[in-house]
This record gives structure tokens, C-alpha cells and sequence, in this order.
């Protein structure tokens, strides 16, 4: 009886864990949001005005290590070049922004 009683209890446990959303998934509706108040001046549909070789297209990215979420935080938060830093936006921010980019690069940025 106990064991049954431990296997329904850890199965409760698993669905509700299993269908919560994750409380660190990125908010891409946010990171779009962000983006146009912040990215759009030089990316405007994942191109780059300051440098029109090196656009936000998948394409791009790949080709200079950059389709990964992690490197796009971090030249986000720390700036490179003639980009400044936006650490100012805060990380959850920053992550949405990165996980927009992404999906947007994914998506031939339509």
C-alpha cells in the first residue's frame, strides 16, 4: 500500500512539475517589445545599418559564431565595437531579446 501510494503521489508530482511553464523560458512577445524600443534603429528587420555585412539573419549569425544564445546575451549586456552595451535593460530582458533574435533569424525575420 505504501508503495502504491508513493508511486501515485510522485506521478501527482511529476504532471504538475511537467506542466508548469519553466519560470526561466524566455518571453519573446517581451524581447520583440525591447527590441523595437531598443534594436530597431540599427537592426530594423535583423539587418545592421552600421555594418550591413554582419545582419541579424541566421545566415550571418552562423557565420560569425553568433547563433547562440548565450554569445548574444553577452554582446547585448557588454556591447563589441561600434554596438554599445545595453546592460542597462537588465538580464531577463536581455535573455527575451536573445531568444526574439533567435527566433526571428529562425523565421527569415518575417
Amino acid at each position: 500500500m505504501k508503495k502504491l501510494l508513493s508511486i501515485v503521489v510522485l506521478a501527482i508530482i511529476f504532471v504538475v512539475v511537467a506542466l508548469q511553464p519553466s519560470a526561466l523560458a524566455a518571453d519573446v512577445a517581451h524581447g520583440g517589445k525591447i527590441f523595437k524600443a531598443n534594436c530597431n534603429a540599427c537592426h530594423v528587420g535583423g539587418n545592421n545599418r552600421v555594418n550591413p555585412r554582419k545582419t541579424l539573419a541566421k545566415t550571418d549569425l552562423e557565420k560569425y559564431g553568433m547563433f547562440n544564445e548565450e554569445k548574444i546575451i553577452t554582446q547585448v549586456t557588454k556591447g563589441k565595437a561600434p554596438m554599445p552595451s545595453f546592460g542597462r535593460l537588465g538580464k531577463k530582458s536581455i535573455e527575451d531579446v536573445a531568444a526574439y533574435v533567435l527566433e526571428q533569424a529562425e523565421r527569415g525575420w518575417k
